[in-house]
């Protein structure tokens, strides 16, 4: 496919990915995909990802879930063994290749997709609670609890 330079494009339905299934609210919709290999100016093969979905995900601010469109635009650079990682060019991720050169593009595209994905979720149009945004009322010092520590402010006053 490197030497071709070939070209894939598709789409893909998000329940055909388990791994990123486990992450999201529901698996309903799919991914539009592009995949095209080569080879840059230094003779490193390359596959170029860019993923396009609506994930559904669970907004950690409110607890609902909220669809959030991912998109995905990398180029993974083809290495058999960690130690040509050090060889790739500056702004290409390492994408180690199997010793039988195969390469299954739905690993791929779930793999972006979960890096994709945002460490806490959260809805841009969500709004919190009132009772969360409003400030709390004054307590009088003689309705505070008691402080354990009391005694040793006293201490340290004298």
């Amino acid at each position: 496919m490197v030497s071709a330079r070939r070209s894939f494009q598709g789409s893909l339905p998000i329940a055909a990915m388990p791994r990123l299934c486990e992450a999201l609210a529901d698996d309903a919709g799919s991914a539009a995909y592009e995949l095209d290999f080569g080879r840059d100016e230094y003779g490193t093969a390359y596959v170029d990802v860019r993923v396009q979905a609506p994930l559904w995900l669970v907004c950690q601010r409110t607890l609902e879930p909220f669809i959030m469109p991912v998109t995905v635009n990398s180029r993974l650079g083809l290495i058999r063994s960690e130690r040509e990682e050090s060889a790739l060019p500056g702004g290409v991720e390492p994408l180690l290749v199997a010793e039988d050169d195969k390469l299954n593009p739905i690993d791929v595209i779930e793999d972006e997709l979960l890096l994709a994905l945002p460490l806490v979720p959260v809805n841009p149009d969500s709004v919190l609670p009132e009772d969360v945004t409003r400030p709390p009322a004054e307590v009088s010092v003689d309705e505070r609890p008691d402080n354990p520590f009391a005694v040793l402010r006293e201490l340290k006053k004298n």
